[in-house]
């Protein structure tokens, strides 16, 4: 049987229109390589999806920009004017910005630039360094309150460790305490005795 006629509109179920649109994708892009192989011709195709997405092919033996750029020399216009405008006036505005901030910095850091500024310019410079300055302030108290509570640690770690010392040197042990009291406790330490002979140790 003769394949049915499809009417040509709209898909409107999502699903089925997504289907629709990757399988004759496909088709297209294995046409575009047919025409490129068989005729040696260059095929350049781009599809963009409903969902934003974009396919592209392009004839191995060329690149999109080669594309684009025999086709302006073809057609003898130029598709690539409009858009080097438009980057030419962000670049300008980009200079700007940077000039500006340039300019601040100087008057922040080197204090120059400050006889072309208003009164009113002057008192909010100064404002913004004054808040700076707190800023700053705030942060090395901050900093040297750590570094007094760190020392205060090492310092308490340093006394505990030297008090142990101290205990440690101080202790009375009997096994290794001197003989200070003369011949009798000598002997008797020993465990021998003048009048009774040798003992045995206790």
């Amino acid at each position: 049987m003769a394949r049915g006629k499809i009417q040509i509109k709209r898909i409107e179920n999502a699903t089925n229109r997504q289907v629709t649109y990757s399988k004759r994708r496909n088709g297209l892009f294995k046409k575009a390589h047919e025409l490129t192989v068989l005729c040696d011709a260059t095929v350049s195709l781009i599809m963009v999806s409903s969902s934003g997405k974009i396919h592209e092919y392009i004839s191995p033996s060329t690149t999109t920009k080669q594309f684009f750029d025999q086709f302006q020399k073809t057609k003898g216009v130029d598709i690539w004017s409009s858009h080097y405008e438009a980057m030419q006036e962000h670049l300008k505005k980009l200079k700007e910005v940077n000039r500006s901030l340039r300019k601040q910095i100087r008057q922040r850091v080197l204090g120059e630039f400050l006889n072309d500024m208003s009164f009113d310019e002057l008192l909010g410079v100064e404002q913004e360094m004054q808040g700076a300055v707190d800023v700053i302030r705030t942060r090395k108290i901050r900093m040297i309150s750590n570094q007094i509570d760190t020392m205060k640690k090492k310092i308490r770690s340093a006394t505990e460790m030297n008090r142990n010392l101290r205990e440690f040197d101080a202790r009375d042990d009997p096994h290794y305490r001197l003989v200070e009291n003369g011949g009798e406790d000598y002997e008797s330490a020993f465990g021998c005795s003048s009048k009774g002979g040798p003992r045995i140790f206790a």
